[in-house]
């Protein structure tokens, strides 16, 4: 069991190339030419041992969509291979999926300004307050504007706040609250049946799915009065425009993206879907994580979206980069970590991600990263991913893609947007996309891009979507929204208005009804384990905490175990009082804090201080079979005193 250490964590800008002789040695600092050389013979020595599917990216949704293209072209043209994947994997991953199998692409449908000017918005599975605080603020130019506001969320957060009706629902509940929403929508006659009838398919299926769940059954698997149930189903049906708004408390689930495609069923129950402030969203808590899948940086899709298996898009993708892509999907970041565990991946090249920290049951991951043959990290700190002695062979210092690099990232509405380098990077730091092209180059690949408007220009030349998008239009619109195929033509705010077009030539697919039963949680709660532990953000923190800084700042209060005032009474503990956390997988030390926004039987942490206390030790890797995404939100632990009560002053 893990004590939790109380010396504040900072962690080490990284100015110069680092390398080890061998695992059992610490960093010594090398040249840039002995570190990429070291890199690259380590790449070639597993290709020709392993093959190339031997070899995987993780790519980084923090960097620019230009460092992206890059780093999916360097898995795809030198290594070839498609196992390319980025953090998407663990938090919004259903949402791609489940958008793209309602409607044909992965992004959010509504512009943030749409937000401002509809008559309803529910927030889902998101304390947007803390997590997504930019769009929050739109949400209350809405609320100010006569939106009314439902949130649906099992803690009563900072969001919950600002609503008109708060839905508590139990954890991995989500499906059964949809679709008695639903159900009751089509007994109340208030589904919008000429929409259903015209762009849809499989409404007669969703209704027999549906018709289980009443009222009073969904009352009882969900814990939500049946009166609030009714209510929230009636608002969102007759309002004139009404936004559909989730994140990581839908999609970080065992069924992640059934959860999606359940939301997306009220939305083309009702017709919320192709018009102005009418829409589905998920929010992205990363800078750049839609851009990092639009660039393909997955193992699905090449750059724009396009589908590996369509060979039309790859014969265009293998004429422009003369090489062959592998028709088949590559590994997710979940069949990755699976890979290492069965010695099928020898090498990973992790530019910008922090595994060892993020994934869930992390000290399972941090062994399977131990056992690779040669694993290159590319940072602007030295992350524990980075630093453990038994891991990383080369560590290569990077700028920040948000103040020292070029180039673009798109936001969760699909804005792509401007970024320019403010400051210059400390020591021998480099640009992303030039430490891959001296790997490529001593990989045999002779790739110079001239800035990152080239890489740029390359990506559009290749994308549909992207191809409107010139670096001076977007300067000039301060960012524009995918599609954008028009040099001329600005693109629509929104996705799908094509749904509510009358001729079948123009409307194009239909919208499938998804058929998704309920699933309850992996992790069941017992006598042994009674506490349902779910996770998240906080406002203060960033992820794992390496871009945060050290929690010694006053403003930070650092990682506890939240409690109601009922559990905290009844396990005998006071604020601040050390406590044993204790899952089925794993066990850590956390002082409480006491939250009357949460229930009795539920606790919350996050994971913002592993170095403190490593939540993802208690987490469970049950993953989503679609998305690969695993279950964070919904684990069984149990608290335990201490013989001795600690407590934090």
């Amino acid at each position: 069991m893990k004590k939790r250490d109380r010396t504040p964590k900072t962690y080490t800008r990284l100015t110069h190339p680092l390398v080890r002789d061998s695992r059992d040695e610490p960093f010594r600092r090398a040249t840039w030419d002995e570190a990429l050389a070291r890199a690259a013979d380590g790449f070639r020595r597993t290709k020709e041992a392993h093959g190339p599917d031997a070899f995987a990216m993780l790519s980084c949704a923090r960097a620019t969509n230009e460092m992206n293209y890059v780093a999916q072209k360097f898995t795809r043209v030198v290594m070839g291979t498609n196992n390319v994947d980025s953090c998407n994997r663990t938090c919004h991953a259903p949402s791609v999926a489940g958008l793209s199998a309602a409607f044909g692409s992965g992004g959010g449908t509504s512009s943030y300004e749409e937000v401002e000017h509809t008559d309803l918005v529910v927030m889902w599975g998101s304390n947007a307050r803390f997590a997504h605080p930019i769009f929050f603020q739109h949400v209350l130019r809405g609320i100010r504007n006569g939106a009314r506001m439902y949130a649906v969320d099992p803690r009563r957060t900072s969001t919950a706040e600002w609503a008109e009706s708060w839905l508590g629902l139990n954890v991995g509940t989500d499906i059964p609250l949809a679709h008695a929403v639903g159900r009751e929508i089509i007994h109340a006659g208030l589904h919008n049946k000429a929409f259903i009838e015209r762009a849809t398919t499989g409404f007669d299926e969703y209704a027999e799915l549906v018709e289980p769940w009443t009222l009073s059954l969904a009352e009882k698997v969900t814990g939500v009065p049946a009166a609030a149930i009714r209510d929230l189903a009636h608002a969102y049906a007759t309002a004139e425009r009404a936004q559909l708004c989730w994140t990581l408390g839908i999609t970080e689930h065992h069924n992640g993206t059934d959860n999606v495609r359940a939301l997306i069923n009220l939305s083309l129950l009702t017709g919320h879907v192709g018009r102005y402030a009418s829409g589905v969203q998920p929010l992205r808590g990363q800078n750049n994580v839609q851009g990092g899948g639009d660039m393909g940086a997955i193992p699905n899709r090449l750059p724009g979206f396009q589908d590996i298996l369509d060979a039309a898009h790859r014969v265009k993708f293998e004429r422009a980069w003369g090489t062959e892509i592998p028709p088949r999907y590559g590994m997710t970041l979940t069949d990755m970590f699976e890979a290492m565990e069965h010695g099928e991946l020898h090498a990973v090249y992790c530019i910008g991600e922090n595994p060892a920290q993020s994934e869930a049951d992390s000290e399972q991951a941090i062994r399977r990263l131990a056992a690779l043959d040669h694993l290159v990290v590319q940072d602007i700190f030295l992350t524990k991913t980075a630093e453990m002695a038994e891991m990383a062979d080369v560590v290569l210092p990077a700028t920040a893609a948000w103040a020292e690099t070029d180039g673009t990232t798109t936001n969760s509405e699909r804005r792509v947007q401007r970024v320019r380098a403010a400051l210059t990077p400390p020591g021998e730091a480099r640009e992303d996309i030039d430490i891959i092209c001296e790997v490529a180059v001593r990989l045999g690949h002779d790739w110079k891009f001239a800035d990152s408007e080239a890489v740029w220009n390359e990506l559009r030349s290749l994308s549909p979507d992207h191809f409107g998008m010139t670096y001076d239009r977007l300067t000039e619109h301060q960012g524009l929204q995918w599609p954008c195929p028009d040099l001329e033509v600005l693109p629509s705010s929104f996705l799908h208005g094509r749904l509510w077009e009358s001729d079948p030539a123009l409307r194009g697919p239909a919208a499938p009804f998804g058929l998704v039963a309920h699933d309850p949680p992996v992790d069941l709660t017992d006598e042994s384990f009674p506490i349902r532990l779910t996770t998240g953000r906080r406002l203060d923190s960033y992820n794992t905490g390496v871009q945060s800084g050290g929690y010694a700042s006053p403003l930070r209060r650092g990682e506890y175990v939240e409690l109601c005032p009922e559990d905290a009474e009844r396990y005998g503990v006071v604020v601040g009082e050390e406590v044993r956390v204790s899952s089925r997988r794993g066990v850590v030390v956390a002082p409480v804090w006491v939250d009357p926004a949460l229930r009795p039987g539920l606790a919350f942490m996050t994971m913002h201080f592993p170095d403190e206390v490593d939540t993802n030790q208690l987490t469970i890797e049950a993953n989503c079979p679609i998305a690969g995404t695993a279950e964070f939100k919904a684990s069984a632990i149990r608290i335990e005193k201490l013989p001795v009560a600690a407590v934090r002053s």
